[in-house]
């Protein structure tokens, strides 16, 4: 089979990355429209092994040829492209896979189910972190226990050494970041589907030294489409982002400050990176908070990962997390462990042990505690 990831960005590299060690797939071909960003992601993957080509995603014509030349499709360009490459993969009859990042275009893709099972593809959606990693991980919680009371999922991409004011720095697209706080959060609550305004209930949460005390926060599109596919298996689901101390406030600040003055998303979004650094090592917390019953017993634990910045790579562990998900599910329909048709969410199409053995080998690693 051939498989083509396309944007040569940070997550698109990093996607690369892992097939080029884990996979094997006749041909990889990472394609973007930007010569300069082609030519440092060949400086970054440094091999003969991958197929770099020009491809701009505006020219329809263009993206179809591409898309007739390969097997899986990988997206890793912002969220408001993959409506346009789900229709073209189904209609080309090829897999696709995406970062996810807005629920409504979600909930679009969604609506071409039947197409893409006549046509004998499978699309899945939010295959990154969060969504992505952790719907994974809520499949394998409701596989494991008789009842879930809750699930309460917790995820942040944080610099190692924070500076002030904002306590961040550009971990992934900064389009995914503005939709999360900006856009309404969607939360299971004993049935009911309901929104939530993002930046909102903030709440203290405790990790292991260097890190203490940190503070996380409703944000949206990190549940995706478990509310709707699991509803009846979950009484009670949120998502929130984690962020040092004071984040959330100061970013409000910021918000409400520029509301008036700031016409469009892309100025914000270039007023950003005046604030926060693009780069510096990062690490990545997850913290999934469970309550249900198992075996006519009560049971409270956590599920969690710290996974940090690869130096001998110079991978970050945002892109460790985000990309590497995407890419074990892309091997997985290669090799026939996912066969359905249709397009999915991952909760409802990974197998959660699979999927997890294979985080192990790339040494992500899952704690259970309590």
């Amino acid at each position: 089979m051939e498989i083509l990831v396309i944007g040569a960005g940070m997550m698109g590299r990093a996607i690369t990355f892992d097939l080029l060690n884990h996979s094997n797939f006749k041909n990889i071909t990472l394609a973007d429209k930007n010569k300069e960003t082609i030519e440092s992601a060949k400086q970054f993957l440094d091999t003969d092994k991958i197929n770099f080509q020009e491809m701009d995603v505006d020219n329809k014509k263009e993206v179809a040829t591409f898309f007739k030349k390969n097997d899986i499709i990988i997206s890793a360009i912002p969220y408001f492209y993959n409506y346009f490459l789900t229709q073209t993969s189904i209609k080309n009859n090829v897999h696709f896979l995406d970062l996810g990042g807005n629920n409504r275009v979600v909930e679009k893709q969604r609506s071409l189910f039947t197409d893409a099972k006549d046509n004998d593809v499978t699309v899945i959606h939010d295959c990154g972190l969060a969504p992505g990693l952790t719907s994974v991980l809520t499949s394998e919680i409701v596989d494991n226990l008789d009842h879930v009371d809750s699930i309460k999922i917790r995820v942040g991409g944080l610099p190692q050494k924070p500076q002030p004011p904002l306590n961040y720095m550009v971990v992934f697209s900064p389009h995914g970041l503005f939709n999360e706080y900006l856009e309404d959060a969607i939360v299971l609550d004993n049935g009911r589907i309901v929104t939530k305004k993002s930046m909102t209930e903030i709440e203290n949460i405790q990790f292991p030294e260097p890190f203490g005390k940190l503070e996380a926060f409703i944000t949206s599109g990190g549940c995706s489409t478990i509310p709707h596919t699991l509803k009846d298996k979950i009484d009670y689901l949120d998502y929130k982002t984690i962020r040092y101390p004071g984040h959330c406030e100061k970013f409000k600040e910021l918000l409400d400050l520029n509301s008036q003055i700031i016409p469009s998303r892309e100025e914000l979004i270039s007023k950003l990176y005046r604030y926060v650094p693009t780069e510096g090592k990062d690490v990545v917390l997850i913290k999934i908070l469970i309550s249900g019953m198992k075996e006519n017993e009560k049971v409270d634990f956590e599920y969690e990962i710290i996974d940090y910045y690869d130096e001998k790579n110079n991978i970050t562990a945002m892109m460790r997390t985000t990309g590497y998900p995407v890419s074990i599910i892309a091997q997985m329909i290669q090799q026939g462990n996912i066969s359905i048709r249709g397009v999915f969410g991952n909760e409802e199409i990974v197998p959660p042990k699979l999927f997890i053995k294979e985080l192990e080998k790339r040494n992500i690693r899952l704690e259970k505690k309590g």
